[in-house]
């Protein structure tokens, strides 16, 4: 059985620490972004309260066993700059899923994502052992698809109506994964990524 210890993961540029009610209030600036809200399916995020009933869903669905939730901290300033989980935690047959993922504008094309994707697929590797780790997108967002493919992922496929968004819309998602054969070359090129220009 996969053992998932949910614990901070520390990087030059970001921070990921448990995620915890209290973080609400410095993440509130940055999710005041309509745009973030497009494809990711909470509903428009636009007052604390929504923010703080948001986190507390997260929570519950971490109490679950199914998801494990963090705050994505940026380094320099010591301050909560988004969110990012692991979903759907398999630990039958040693693999999650890596989502959720969502940061204010300043920090976007920048390393903060891949820093962060660098230490969660690095958790998820050596730490929990997995065997696989999927990531999954809106078919609609291309940036993102771009993003995930910039590190290495392989794009599998497309699930036909998998969610239903808050406006009513029936996503397709793409779906991408790594698996632990391939970590050795991601990871080389996560590192090479992450270096100084």
């Amino acid at each position: 059985m996969m053992s998932t210890p949910h614990v901070p993961l520390i990087g030059a540029h970001v921070r990921l620490e448990p995620m915890i009610l209290a973080h609400a209030e410095g993440l509130l600036p940055h999710a005041l972004e309509p745009e973030i809200w497009l494809y990711i399916p909470y509903g428009n995020i636009d007052t604390l309260e929504k923010l703080q009933h948001m986190i507390a869903a997260l929570l519950a669905k971490q109490a679950t066993g199914s998801d494990l939730c963090y705050t994505v901290f940026h380094q320099a300033s010591n301050q909560p700059i988004g969110l990012t989980r692991y979903i759907s935690v398999d630990r039958v047959n040693y693999g999650v899923e890596i989502g959720g993922t969502w940061y204010g504008k300043d920090y976007r094309r920048s390393a903060v994502n891949t820093e962060a994707k660098y230490l969660l697929l690095r958790h998820a590797f050596e730490v929990f052992e997995c065997q696989r780790v999927q990531i999954q997108t809106d078919v609609r967002n291309e940036r993102s698809q771009r993003a995930i493919e910039r590190i290495g992922a392989v794009r599998e496929g497309v699930l036909r109506k998998n969610k239903r968004m808050p406006d009513g819309h029936e996503r397709f998602s793409v779906m991408y994964s790594i698996i632990n054969d391939e970590w050795t070359a991601v990871k080389t090129r996560l590192e090479g990524m992450l270096q100084p220009a």
